[in-house]
């Protein structure tokens, strides 16, 4: 009796152990879920939860992860997985790559802090994140991921269907929303700045004498911070936009658009 049940045990290890792949290679790529904040042993806690609640839902297939055809599998799972992650992981470098580039234009690119998950970067952009991180909770689009998720083992079966080449070259298209994104994001910043940059210009040639750097500097710190709130509605709008966008490629991949 103790044989049964330590072989049964094993054979639902081995059931369980396909679909916690996809979900574990989801969770460490996913936005929000994938932040230094969330420890390894959470993600493995929460990727065994899911596993255990989506098992009853499906028929497993039962695959020897030892042979060929499962180490293919194995692979397969977590490229699923990871692709599926990296899609909306996009839309948070377009953030940086926005916070970067009114940074800049603002005169603060070097007011800088440490972020775990994407290295020094300038505090502006840190705000589009966490405001980025906000909406995509608030739409729901961890629980829209979850679904997504679920309808992707209805869709891409295990051990049935491989990753087609054609799902990589959507998200090579795709990656370069990371910079037109970015752009979208602050074009309307940019804009005034550099109608600000313009207008120092002419004061300056009108003034020589004036002291532009002392004048200057504070001037565009001062109009960024005025646009950045008074455009923040339009930004955050983008940013939903976004995060749609990108659930939409992962509609796409799975087939269902």
């Amino acid at each position: 009796m103790f044989t049964l049940l330590a072989a049964d045990i094993a054979d639902r290890f081995i059931i369980m152990l396909w679909p916690m792949i996809r979900i574990s290679a989801l969770l460490l790529v996913a936005p929000v879920l994938s932040i230094s904040a969330v420890t390894l042993r959470i993600r493995i806690i929460f990727a065994f939860v899911l596993t255990w609640l989506i098992y009853p839902l499906l028929d497993w297939p039962r695959l020897d992860p030892t042979t060929a055809f499962g180490l293919i599998e194995v692979f397969n799972q977590a490229a699923i997985g990871l692709l599926m992650g990296l899609m909306l992981q996009i839309v948070s470098a377009a953030l940086i790559v926005a916070g970067q580039a009114i940074a800049g234009s603002m005169g603060l690119a070097m007011a800088s802090m440490m972020d775990p998950n994407f290295g020094n970067v300038p505090v502006i952009a840190q705000l589009l994140v966490i405001m980025g991180s906000l909406i995509f909770l608030g739409l729901g689009g961890h629980l829209l991921l979850l679904q997504l998720l679920l309808e992707s083992f209805r869709l891409l079966p295990i051990g049935t269907s491989l990753l087609s080449l054609d799902a990589l070259g959507h998200l090579i298209a795709w990656s370069s929303m990371m910079f037109m994104g970015g752009v979208l994001l602050a074009l309307p910043v940019l804009v005034i700045l550099l109608a600000v940059n313009i207008g120092l210009g002419v004061v300056t040639r009108a003034a020589p004498s004036l002291n532009i750097f002392a004048v200057g500097f504070p001037a565009m710190i001062i109009a960024g911070f005025l646009i950045l709130y008074a455009s923040m509605s339009s930004i955050a709008a983008r940013i939903q936009w976004l995060w749609m966008a990108g659930f939409s490629q992962i509609r796409m991949i799975l087939g269902i658009e």
